[in-house]
């Protein structure tokens, strides 16, 4: 019995869904602040990089990750919401062009705009973005290197804003992106913790899978705290930014004893991410508003 042909709204749908629509704002407000702090000024580089942050960079992040993780997600009870998509086979071609041809007017763009540093970040951001994923790399199964390029998916639209802006790097910029990079690493280490059972069965490493559930949990924990005392060296208000780091610790805490046989219980403290990023997104914005009235 042959499969039921799809419509175009059902794919549409899917790709939406395999996008992750509710981490969209993740990698396009570092963007956009980085970008507008340092231009003081909205024209149409920062529109359109915002958008191709929003929207094109999160289907390639995702939907590629969809395409080659897809045994692993048929294992997993996770996906199918807010945590990605369990894509139909027939699917994965059409996902992967659509990453491509979504992404490559908004690239052309900023890449006539911009300079050859701007064009190294870029390329960087995209390298990452594609094998994070996808063979030959395939880097999220390698331990650690997941988490690292994980995190340099939401880190690197922030530096890439700064570089196109031609923004002046100080220690202290760069110990904003230094925190913002352990955030990152924290996030994707706790995140992965959940999966064990899953990756495991389908053969896929990570650094939970490699180093265990407690130890990524504990790692993450450090990462985090890290995270908020690098914070600390940052220009005021940046310091208060620390504060942010609080409520992840907070969240992550109560795992620090999970086993791998019950790692799947982290998942209730994953779903709380998507609404604590939520204000630590407001508060950070707060804080940048601030700063800007500070230093105009």
């Amino acid at each position: 019995m042959t499969a039921a042909p799809l419509r175009a709204g059902a794919v549409v749908r899917q790709l939406v869904l395999s996008s992750r629509p509710v981490s969209w704002i993740n990698t396009a407000y570092p963007f956009a602040a980085a970008y507008l702090l340092t231009v003081r000024e909205i024209d149409a580089t920062l529109i359109v990089g915002t958008l191709f942050f929003l929207i094109p960079y999160n289907l390639a992040m995702y939907g590629i990750n969809d395409v080659f993780d897809y045994e692993s997600d048929l294992r997993n009870p996770r996906k199918g919401g807010a945590h990605g998509a369990v894509l139909d086979r027939r699917l994965h071609p059409v996902t992967l062009w659509a990453a491509a041809i979504s992404c490559t007017p908004f690239v052309a763009y900023l890449v006539l705009v911009g300079s050859p540093a701007s064009w190294a970040v870029l390329a960087a951001s995209l390298f990452f973005v594609v094998f994070y994923s996808a063979p030959p790399l395939r880097l999220k199964e390698v331990p650690f290197a997941d988490s690292v390029t994980s995190s340099i998916h939401f880190f690197s639209p922030a530096v890439y804003g700064l570089v196109l802006a031609g923004a002046i790097w100080t220690w202290q910029l760069a110990a904003v992106i230094a925190a913002f990079a352990l955030w990152g690493i924290a996030s994707h280490a706790f995140g992965a913790v959940q999966d064990v059972a899953a990756d495991r069965e389908a053969g896929i490493a990570s650094i939970a899978t490699a180093r265990g559930a407690r130890w990524t949990v504990r790692f993450a924990l450090a990462c985090y705290a890290a995270a908020g005392l690098v914070m600390l060296a940052t220009a005021w208000p940046g310091p208060l930014a620390a504060l942010v780091a609080v409520p992840y610790l907070l969240t992550v805490w109560p795992y620090r004893r999970i086993t791998d046989e019950t790692a799947t219980d982290a998942t209730r403290g994953w779903d709380r991410f998507l609404w604590l990023n939520q204000l630590a997104g407001f508060v950070v914005t707060l804080l940048l508003i601030w700063y800007w009235f500070l230093t105009n």
